[in-house]
């Protein structure tokens, strides 16, 4: 029987997938130094595996990882899928508006950010730590996207959310033990459609500098539909340029038309049989 070949370039695509099934997610430089191949070479392999869908890149540091539709992933982190569906409709929003977007989800006491469109866009925005780090966490309370996701939840998430923060000593979950003043907050944020950071707090992450003054501000919403929520995502921008109600005017109809693009990608084919 006659010697049958391997196909070679198969073969260094297998390895490059089975490297980002132990690892999660790489650079460009750690799979130069897992598999010894050219970069030239990697990149043709994983422009390849992006555009077949197994593998995703992410807008925030450019780092490879497999998709979120497979089943090692989904069982790993179901926020993956999030970050993956908002990443191109993030990059769209950037490209209307010019001011970045971050995309933050739920991750125990704080939210975390999973993706962010600042290396896409013109303005440099003064942050905490790296601009646009992925792992940012962030209070519930004082910040306009956890205060749109607590806003759109089901009842019972926020509930739980909100006992948890109640055994918090954070100087950031204090509105916890105030229900009044958060139910109002809530209400508010309802009613407008948008949410904000508390007047009083200026920026911070949860974990870091508990004030500190970015110079920023955001309007953010909830990706949410009738039963779930997701995550949140919002306009920055430097808040001597515009009024929140400046901004609100002008692209919170953008903001939203993102929202729903994404959840809708996120929704199962059960979902949207569902809503026929």
């Amino acid at each position: 029987m006659p010697r049958v070949e391997t196909i070679k370039g198969l073969e260094r695509g297998i390895k490059v997938l089975q490297i980002l099934q132990s690892e999660q997610i790489s650079s460009l430089q750690d799979l130069h130094i897992a598999t010894s191949y050219s970069k030239p070479s990697l990149l043709r392999i994983l422009n390849t595996l992006t555009g077949t869908g197994m593998v995703t890149r992410r807008l925030a540091d450019g780092h490879y990882r497999l998709s979120a539709l497979t089943d090692v992933v989904r069982r790993r982190d179901r926020y993956d899928r999030v970050a993956e569906a908002a990443a191109p409709v993030l990059i769209r929003l950037c490209e209307k508006v010019k001011w970045p977007s971050d995309l933050y989800v739920p991750a125990g006491n704080y939210l975390e950010r999973r993706e962010t469109s600042r290396p896409n866009s013109p303005f440099v925005l003064r942050s905490v730590g790296r601009p646009g780090s992925i792992g940012t966490r962030i209070g519930w309370l004082m910040t306009g996207h956890g205060r749109a996701y607590l806003a759109s939840c089901p009842a019972k998430e926020r509930e739980a959310i909100l006992r948890r923060l109640r055994k918090s000593k954070h100087p950031q979950d204090r509105l916890a033990h105030d229900p009044k003043s958060l139910d109002k907050v809530l209400s508010e944020v309802r009613q407008r459609g948008y949410a904000t950071r508390d007047p009083s707090f200026t920026g911070g992450t949860y974990d870091g500098p508990a004030w500190f003054d970015d110079g920023l501000a955001a309007i953010a919403v909830a990706l949410a539909d009738r039963t779930r929520a997701y995550g949140s995502i919002n306009i920055l921008w430097i808040k001597t340029a515009f009024s929140v109600g400046q901004m609100a005017d002008k692209h919170l109809a953008d903001l939203q038309e993102a929202a729903r693009e994404i959840v809708t990608s996120l929704r199962s084919p059960a979902d949207h049989m569902s809503m026929r």
